[in-house]
């Protein structure tokens, strides 16, 4: 099930917590603007809610409510990142200046 946040990202309702991490690169991203913001506060509302389990000295188990919230979150976090497009390597950018791609 999908849904749309004010940043108007389509999320995933029940996003997986570590959906293929390990198949994609560790380049780095073109981060725009809109999807900078949504990084941001997806980042801001895991750091409150972590903050607050902390405080109130929550338990961990996999039906405590507060910790699958700071997943989804997390989630999120890692869609709205992996949905930006990789920017090209050093060589990658010298091969098109010198047009030899």
């Amino acid at each position: 099930m999908a849904a749309s946040t004010t940043t108007g990202f389509p999320i995933q309702a029940s996003a997986p917590a570590a959906s293929a991490v390990g198949l994609r690169s560790q380049r780095r991203r073109h981060i725009d603007p809109q999807a900078g913001r949504a990084l941001e506060i997806l980042g801001h509302a895991i750091e409150y809610l972590t903050d607050e389990f902390v405080y109130r000295g929550g338990s961990f188990s996999a039906r405590n409510e507060q910790l699958q919230a700071v997943q989804l979150l997390m989630a999120l976090n890692r869609q709205v990142y992996f949905e930006c497009p990789e920017a090209p390597t050093f060589g990658e950018r010298c091969r098109v200046l010198l047009h030899l791609a």
